[in-house]
C-alpha cells in the first residue's frame, strides 16, 4: 500500500517542478524585453498559464497508478495532509504549494470528500518572514531630501545589460517629478529610506522598477517605467507617484507581469503597500500566480459571507442573452453563469463561449478587457440568495446549477470585478462625465482593435466603468480576431436603416458606418461619439489597423502603455524621450 508520506512527496515534487519551470520562463523575460520581442513575450505568458494544469495532470496520473480507488479515502488524505504540512516547514512557497495540493487532491477524490480535513481550506503555514537566498528588496538611506545620488544608485544597480541613454537627464527628470508631487517639500524622519524590489516587472514594451519611500509613518509608493530606444539603450519614460496611476498599472485588464520571485509572499507583501487598493488575491494573480489568486479570492468570499448578511441578487444592468449575472452588493465582484439557451440573434453555444473566455485569458487584454477567474463546483448558501435570483437560476441555468435546500452548487461560474455598466453610467452622467465616458468608450474599442480584438457586440451594456472612470469590455461571447473580419462600406443605394440588407452579407462582414446608429442613443451620446471618434465609423480606418496587424507592425507601433501620455517625460518636460508611443 502506498504510504501517506509517499503521496505527499509526490504532490510536492509536482509543485516544485511547476515552480522551477515558472521561474525559468519568468527569468527569461529580461532577454525578451532587451530584444523587444513582444511576440515571444506573449507566447511566454500563454505557456506559463498552461503549465500549472499540465503539472497537476502529471501528479494525478502518477497517483492514479499508485493508488487504487479503494485507497482514496478521507482517512488517508487527512494523513497525507499532515505529512505535507511537515514537508512545507522550510519551503519558500508554502502557500502556493498548498494550493497545488488542493488542485491534485480534488481531482483524485469525489466532491463529497472535499472537507477541511483533506484540503487546505485555510493556510497551514505562515508566510511572514520567509527569507530567500537573496533579499526581496534593497534599502537605500539618503542623508537628505536630495535623492539624486540615491536614484542614480537605484538605476545603475539594476544590471539590465544595456547602458542608459542619458542617466543624468533621467535622474534629473525623476527629481523634478518628485518636486512637483511635493510642491511644499517635506521633512525627513530618522527612518527615511528608499526601498526598491530587486527584480523589475516586465510587461510589453516596458520594464518597471517598483519601490517605496519610508519617512516616519508615511509610505510613498513609486514606479519607474523603463523603455528602450532604437539603439537598444535604456531611458526612464516616467515616474508614477499617484495612486490612480499605479492602480492603472497594476490592472488585471492586462497581461500578467513577469517578475522573478523566489518568495512570492514577500513580493506580494511589498506590493500591498505600493497598491493598497488591490487585494492579495489580485496581487498574486497580477504576478502570474493566478491559481493562488483564485484560492485567496475564494477564502475572501467565505470570510465575507461569515461577516455579512446581505443577499446575492441579479446584477444591475441590462440582462444578457448568454450569461446570467448576479452579485453580492457588499462584495465587489460579479458571478457569471452560462445560460442553458441563448436568445436570438445569438448563434453561439456553451463550448464556444468557454473558448472565448479562454482566449481572453491568454490574449493581450490591452488594458481594456476585464480578467475572469473560472470556478467549478462553487457552493454558496441558499439562504443568502434572493428569491428573484433563485427563480432566474431555475429558469435560465439548470444545466450549470443545482439548487438544494441549504446550498446552491454552481458547476461552472466566472468571477469578475464588478463595474458600473456603461449604459447606466451614460444615462446618469452630467455633460462632463458623458464626454469622458464616450471618449473612453471609443478609446477602448480602438485599443482592443490594435491588440487584434474585435468585440463583436459593442453595445454600451457590454462595457463597464471602473472606479477611476476607465471603460473596460466584459462581454466575450462574440469576440473574434480583428484580422478575421471584413470591413465594408454600405452600398450607396442602401442607407443601413432597413431591418435586412438589400445586398449579400457574409458572417464576417462588418459595416462601421452603422456603428453610431446602432450603438448609441440619439442626442448627445451619438453626437459626442461622432465628434471624438469619427474614424470608428470609417471602414478605411479599421482596414488600416488590419494591415498593420497582418504586416507585423502593430506590435511595435500600437503598443499601449498603462499610463497617460502626459506622464511621459518626453511630453512633460519637452521632448527628452527619443520616441513617442500611444498611451492609455
Amino acid at each position: 500500500m502506498t504510504s501517506a508520506e509517499t503521496v505527499a512527496r509526490t504532490i510536492l515534487a509536482g509543485f516544485d517542478k511547476h515552480f522551477a519551470l515558472f521561474r525559468e520562463i519568468t527569468q527569461a523575460a529580461k532577454q525578451r524585453w532587451l530584444r523587444g520581442d513582444l511576440a515571444a513575450a506573449g507566447d511566454a505568458v500563454r505557456e506559463r498559464l498552461d503549465m500549472y494544469d499540465e503539472r497537476v495532470r502529471e501528479a494525478v496520473a502518477v497517483l492514479d497508478r499508485e493508488l487504487a480507488p479503494d485507497q482514496r479515502t478521507e482517512a488517508l488524505f487527512a494523513e497525507v495532509k499532515r505529512e505535507y504540512i511537515g514537508l512545507l516547514y522550510e519551503h519558500k512557497q508554502p502557500e502556493c504549494a498548498e494550493t497545488f495540493y488542493n488542485s491534485v487532491t480534488t481531482r483524485l477524490l469525489s466532491r463529497r470528500y472535499h472537507a477541511n480535513r483533506t484540503i487546505f481550506s485555510r493556510p497551514a503555514i505562515a508566510t511572514e518572514h520567509i527569507e530567500g537566498t537573496r533579499p526581496v528588496y534593497v534599502s537605500y538611506y539618503p542623508k537628505s531630501i536630495d535623492l539624486e545620488g540615491t536614484f542614480r544608485r537605484v538605476l545603475a544597480g539594476l544590471d539590465l545589460g544595456r547602458p542608459f541613454q542619458d542617466l543624468d537627464r533621467d535622474v534629473g527628470y525623476m527629481l523634478r517629478a518628485i518636486g512637483e508631487h511635493f510642491p511644499r517639500g517635506f521633512t525627513i524622519s530618522p527612518n527615511f529610506q528608499v526601498q526598491v524590489l530587486v527584480s523589475p516587472f516586465y510587461r510589453g514594451r516596458a520594464a518597471y522598477v517598483v519601490g517605496r519611500v519610508l519617512n516616519g509613518e508615511a509610505i510613498v509608493p513609486f514606479v519607474v517605467p523603463l523603455l528602450l530606444d532604437a539603439r537598444g539603450e535604456v531611458y526612464v519614460d516616467a515616474m508614477l507617484l499617484e495612486a490612480k496611476d499605479t492602480g492603472r498599472l497594476f490592472s488585471l485588464a492586462r497581461h500578467y507581469f513577469m517578475v522573478d520571485m523566489e518568495v512570492p509572499s514577500s513580493t506580494v507583501a511589498f506590493l500591498s503597500t505600493v497598491v493598497p487598493s488591490r487585494s492579495r488575491a489580485e496581487l498574486y494573480t497580477l504576478v502570474g500566480l493566478q491559481k493562488q489568486g483564485k484560492t485567496l479570492l475564494f477564502r475572501d468570499l467565505v470570510h465575507h459571507l461569515a461577516h455579512s448578511s446581505d443577499s446575492f441578487v441579479v446584477a444591475p444592468g441590462t440582462r444578457g442573452m448568454v450569461m446570467l449575472v448576479f452579485t453580492l452588493p457588499s462584495f465587489p465582484f460579479v458571478f457569471k453563469v452560462i445560460r442553458d439557451r441563448f436568445e436570438p440573434p445569438k448563434e453561439t453555444d456553451r463550448e464556444a463561449v468557454k473558448e472565448r473566455y479562454r482566449m481572453v485569458k491568454r490574449h493581450d487584454r490591452a488594458g481594456r478587457m476585464i480578467d475572469s477567474l473560472e470556478f467549478v463546483d462553487l457552493a454558496l448558501p441558499r439562504a443568502r440568495m434572493s428569491e428573484e435570483l433563485v427563480a432566474e437560476i431555475q429558469r435560465l441555468a439548470q444545466l450549470s446549477v443545482e439548487v438544494g435546500d441549504s446550498e446552491v452548487l454552481f458547476k461552472h461560474v466566472y468571477v469578475e470585478r464588478r463595474l458600473t455598466p456603461l449604459d447606466l453610467a451614460v444615462s446618469a452622467a452630467d455633460e462632463a462625465r458623458l464626454e469622458h465616458a464616450i471618449a473612453e468608450y471609443g478609446d477602448a474599442i480602438k485599443e482592443l482593435a490594435r491588440a487584434n480584438i474585435f468585440p463583436g457586440d459593442m453595445l454600451l451594456k457590454n462595457f463597464g466603468v471602473t472606479r477611476y472612470g476607465r471603460v473596460l469590455f466584459y462581454d466575450y461571447d462574440e469576440i473574434v480576431p480583428l484580422t478575421d473580419c471584413r470591413f465594408r462600406s454600405l452600398p450607396k443605394d442602401d442607407d443601413g436603416m432597413g431591418a435586412e440588407p438589400s445586398f449579400m452579407v457574409e458572417p464576417n462582414d462588418v459595416f462601421p458606418e452603422q456603428f453610431p446608429l446602432f450603438l448609441l442613443p440619439p442626442g448627445p451620446p451619438r453626437q459626442i461619439f461622432l465628434r471624438l471618434h469619427p474614424d470608428l465609423a470609417d471602414p478605411r480606418a479599421w482596414s488600416a489597423i488590419q494591415s498593420r496587424l497582418r504586416e507585423g507592425r502593430a506590435s511595435r507601433e500600437d503598443d499601449t502603455l498603462p499610463y497617460p501620455r502626459r506622464m511621459s517625460f518626453g511630453e512633460r518636460y519637452g521632448g527628452s524621450a527619443p520616441e513617442s508611443l500611444r498611451r492609455s
